[in-house]
C-alpha cells in the first residue's frame, strides 16, 4: 500500500481542535473579526442535551457548530447582551462529517463552520448563508 501511514495518527484533543479553531479565526480578516467584537469560540465535544432538544435534534451528530448570543441586527446599546456572544464548534460531529466527506481538510472544515455561525452573529439566517456560500462557489 502506499500512501501516508496514519497507523499512528490519533483524533485531535478537545485542545488541539481550540488549536485549529484558533487558526482558522485568525484566517478571518481583521475587519470582520473587529465588527465581531468580543465573541467568544468554544469547543465542546458534543452539544448537550437541552441545546438538542430545544432545536429539535435527537441525534448529537447533526449540529456541527451554533452561534449563541444577540446578532448585530439586534443589538443596542441601551440593553446589552448580559454575556458575550459565543459561537460552540462542536468536535465530534465535525470530526464526524470529516470522515464522511473525505474530501477537505480538516482545518478548512473547521474554518466553514466556523465562518457559517459567524454569519449569524451578523444576523444571517441558514438560508442567507448558504445562498452566499453557493454564490462563491
Amino acid at each position: 500500500m502506499t500512501g501516508p501511514d496514519f497507523s499512528g495518527a490519533l483524533a485531535p484533543s478537545l485542545d488541539d481542535f481550540a488549536g485549529l479553531a484558533e487558526q482558522a479565526w485568525a484566517r478571518v480578516p481583521e475587519g470582520f473579526r473587529a465588527v465581531c467584537g468580543d465573541v467568544v469560540i468554544r469547543v465542546l465535544d458534543f452539544a448537550e442535551e437541552e441545546t438538542l432538544a430545544e432545536m429539535g435534534m435527537e441525534d448529537p451528530f447533526e449540529l456541527t457548530g451554533l452561534y449563541f448570543g444577540v446578532d448585530l441586527t439586534q443589538a443596542s446599546v441601551s440593553d446589552p447582551s448580559p454575556r458575550p456572544a459565543e459561537v460552540y464548534l462542536y468536535r465530534r460531529p465535525i470530526l464526524d462529517e470529516w470522515c464522511e466527506r473525505g474530501d477537505v481538510a480538516l482545518g478548512d472544515l473547521i474554518e466553514h463552520v466556523l465562518i457559517h455561525e459567524i454569519g449569524h452573529h451578523f444576523g444571517l439566517s441558514d438560508e442567507a448563508i448558504h445562498a452566499i456560500e453557493d454564490a462563491a462557489e
